[in-house]
């Protein structure tokens, strides 16, 4: 009689939990800083340059929590789109490498564990991560029926702004609406990039996308919106008091949004490529800005 050991099934094992890595987009962490840039903005314009340390390690888990979770559903949804789209006809449920019902059970678990780290926030921003949630689960299927899918994607991963605010301070001041306001409009730009990679395929298929809606002058329409972005940054440095770091960081930003314009000048996918994955260092700068000011310019 013939025994089965566990390391005869070890590899099978290991082969499917990569594979759910790559449904969770692990090897590719883009979009996780890009939605965590403007969580930590919120965090310590929050807690004005001192942000609660549990806080912090709740708000960074659950940034890469729901990002695995929406992307694993967004991949549900476009199970039988990615395989006639040359950037996505090898993820795992395109290939048939994972089963719908592995995707479900694995976005099920993921769920339950940004549960389990919104019951440590308080009621408000408990209330807060109900929206976010929904957010995330209705973005997939979305850019079946409208032509601005992008604007939900950034309400999604802006979500997190008001939270962080409702969270560490127990209010949503303006404040924290302005800075959701510019993640929107950031999200909106660089999945603009983004969509423009996939316009071509996403026409033949029926897609919709603001790459799709904004046809020829896509890049006069993101230069407009990083100009959006921008007088939103200048007016947040207004409210919250902020300093030389943090304008300083705003200008070097704006520098950036001029290098991305020009990557994609032709409209090549390679560059528009580049142009989205080059946008979260705009985060990067922003964040580094406010920790600077926060550092040479504590509050008495």
């Amino acid at each position: 009689m013939k025994t089965f050991a566990f390391a005869d099934f070890a590899p099978e094992i290991a082969s499917q939990l990569r594979n759910y890595g790559k449904l969770m987009r692990i090897d590719k962490p883009i979009g996780t800083w890009l939605l965590l840039w403007p969580t930590l903005w919120a965090l310590w314009l929050a807690g004005e340059g001192s942000p609660d340390q549990g806080l912090f390690i709740v708000f960074v888990i659950g940034v890469f929590i729901m990002r695995s979770a929406g992307c694993v559903l967004n991949d549900f949804a476009d199970r039988k789109i990615d395989p006639y789209v040359e950037r996505t006809r090898a993820r795992p449920l395109a290939t048939g490498a994972v089963a719908p019902l592995e995707a479900l059970t694995l976005f099920a678990a993921l769920g339950l564990i940004a549960i389990g780290l919104a019951t440590m926030l308080n009621e408000q921003a408990q209330i807060l991560a109900v929206v976010g949630a929904a957010l995330t689960i209705v973005y997939p299927f979305i850019k079946r029926y409208m032509s601005i899918p992008q604007f939900v994607l950034g309400a999604a991963f802006g979500w997190a702004v008001p939270m962080a605010f409702a969270a560490q301070t127990g209010e949503t001041p303006e404040l924290a609406w302005l800075v959701f306001g510019i993640a929107v409009v950031w999200a909106v730009i660089y999945d603009t990039f983004y969509a423009m990679v996939d316009r071509e395929d996403d026409r033949k298929i029926g897609v919709k996308s603001t790459a799709v809606l904004f046809g020829e002058v896509d890049l006069f329409v993101i230069a407009g919106l990083q100009l959006v972005m921008l007088l939103g940054l200048l007016f947040v440095g207004f409210r919250a008091e902020l300093g030389f770091w943090y304008y300083l960081s705003v200008a070097i930003a704006a520098a950036m949004m001029a290098w991305h314009i020009w990557l994609a000048r032709d409209r090549q996918p390679a560059g528009c490529f580049q142009a989205f994955l080059k946008n979260h260092l705009i985060g990067m700068v922003i964040f580094i800005g406010i920790v600077l000011h926060y550092t040479f310019n504590p509050a008495v």
